[in-house]
């Protein structure tokens, strides 16, 4: 893969900040060949083979390295990213790639998210106080620098509470926390929480809240926006694990949703929209449904979702999320209106810890038609524990069906197929059906 350094081949028009490999499928089909260059810090190009991985895209001209996590001050990544003569649009690749995509948008006179609304989103404690001023329906939330602010927290609501860093991803290091757990050892498996590969090694900037614990039911909204206006909306439902680490065990598109609550649910959007100042992108917000169908915002990211849902998106309704994505970034309103044709779903698979002797089943999981893909990341010997974020889990489904007791019916199926034979810790090795968390 040829890396671009000095100058930026003619070819390029589509810039990616972080290098998104869930979008690039995608970016394939939308883009020609050697028209995306993607920025990437050079840890994380090292860690993830990058070069190598890039290559089997054709869409990609080459791999540009800059800080592009010092979001603090992107002066040094602006300035090691020449502007390519024929680009078009800039776009966040990944979660770590948001606040550089959108200042080189900024610099280059390109649509794009802001500066200012791509620090908001990521920093979890700035939405808070957006959100605070705007009258978004949010938790009790408190910065916390110490386990003793998370005691103090904790005793003023008399209960449980939530721990999370402020600018992670994926659920890392977010803990649910009862009212009789170590907090000290608490704040030491969150703050220590890390993403190796994923993240430049040099030492970055952390902070962290806690906030109060809300229960209900989860959602996310999905959003194509053109000038803080909403062009395209999708709600998601969620499948979170019961515990301390509530990671994501399954998504359904479209959610199903008791009368009255669409109609809150896109009133708070558009009131986030406007609290945040986003300009032109997509948005992924999650929710929570109080009692009554309240919606809570939990966070918001300024960028296609992960953990396939705009692939969900793209079942359920027909067209692009990408595509919708490439569009505003040119400055079109050109997104096409649609409805939900069938209901999509993903199923996150889970597996006893243990070392992975084997995997099978999966073939004969992946014969029926509305069965989309079957992927596994437990292979064998590799090892694995309790699932805390979303990088541990074993593997996914995705399916469809013409209703949401059909598509569930379908995982429930599929996932049972699939067998790991593991041996536990310091015990012989047994085979187990893996076992899968239920959408809702």
């Amino acid at each position: 893969m040829h890396r671009s350094h000095d100058g930026v081949p003619e070819t390029v028009t589509h810039v990616m900040a972080g290098f998104g490999a869930a979008l690039l499928p995608d970016l394939d089909r939308c883009l020609p060949p050697r028209s995306l260059l993607v920025v990437e810090e050079p840890d994380v190009v090292a860690a993830r083979d990058l070069d190598r991985r890039a290559a089997a895209h054709p869409c990609v001209a080459g791999i540009l390295t800059a800080p592009i996590h010092e979001e603090d001050d992107l002066s040094a990544a602006l300035a090691a990213v020449p502007r390519p003569r024929n680009v078009r649009a800039v776009l966040p690749g990944v979660e770590y790639g948001v606040s550089a995509a959108a200042a080189l948008a900024d610099r280059w006179g390109l649509p794009g998210a802001g500066t200012a609304a791509a620090r908001v989103l990521r920093d979890k404690a700035l939405l808070r106080e957006v959100c605070e001023r705007a009258g978004v329906p949010q938790p009790r939330w408190r910065r916390a620098t110490c386990a003793a602010d998370v005691r103090s927290f904790r005793d003023e609501e008399g209960r449980g509470c939530v721990l999370k860093p402020a600018n992670r991803q994926g659920s890392l290091g977010v803990q649910i926390l009862d009212a009789t757990d170590d907090l000290d050892e608490a704040w030491r498996r969150t703050v220590e929480a890390d993403e190796p590969r994923l993240r430049a090694r040099r030492p970055l900037p952390a902070s962290f809240l806690v906030e109060e614990r809300v229960d209900g039911p989860e959602i996310s909204v999905e959003c194509v926006v053109l000038d803080g206006r909403v062009l395209f909306r999708n709600v998601t439902a969620k499948d979170v694990r019961p515990g301390r680490h509530p990671v994501e065990m399954g998504h359904q598109v479209p959610a199903v949703l008791p009368p009255g609550v669409p109609e809150r649910v896109a009133s708070a959007m558009e009131r986030l929209v406007t609290a945040t100042g986003f300009r032109t992108g997509v948005l992924h917000a999650e929710w929570i449904l109080r009692e009554g169908g309240r919606p809570v915002l939990v966070e918001c990211a300024g960028r296609v979702p992960g953990d396939c849902i705009h692939e969900l998106i793209d079942l359920a309704y027909g067209g692009s999320l990408v595509a919708d994505l490439l569009t505003v970034l040119t400055g079109s309103g050109e997104v096409t209106p649609r409805e939900p044709r069938r209901h999509a779903a993903v199923r996150f698979l889970d597996c006893p810890p243990g070392t992975v002797l084997s995997v099978s089943g999966v073939q004969r999981a992946e014969e029926p038609e509305d069965v989309v893909r079957v992927h596994i990341t437990a292979a064998p010997g590799k090892e694995t524990g309790t699932v805390s974020n979303s990088h541990e889990r074993a593997g996914y489904v995705v399916a469809t069906g013409r209703g949401v007791a059909d598509t569930r019916e379908l995982l429930d199926t599929t996932a049972a197929r699939v067998r790991f034979a593991v041996r536990p810790h310091d015990e012989t090795p047994q085979e187990v059906r893996c076992e899968a968390g239920r959408t809702a």
